[in-house]
């Protein structure tokens, strides 16, 4: 049983098609700014790193910094 805590940044893009696309990577510095996701988002865009169904990224829509903990209250015993 333990707490442990996790940090992502998840990146919003807009597509062609319309519609969103995320891309979530994990443990992001702690100092991450605004600036700095901002920049490798257009680079994303920039390169056309990634096709989605909905056509290429063409957009940013949002940054968040999403942060969970888990609090594990039971761990089943060991056979």
């Amino acid at each position: 049983m333990a707490v442990t805590t996790n940090k992502v940044v998840r990146l919003t893009f807009t597509t062609a098609g319309g519609k969103t696309f995320a891309i979530t990577i994990p443990d992001p510095k702690e100092n991450l700014d605004k600036a700095e996701a901002e920049a490798v988002m257009d680079t994303i865009i920039q390169k056309n790193v990634f096709l989605t169904p909905s056509g290429e990224l063409i957009g940013k829509r949002d940054i968040k910094v999403v942060g969970t903990t888990i609090n594990d209250l039971y761990d089943p015993p060991q056979a």
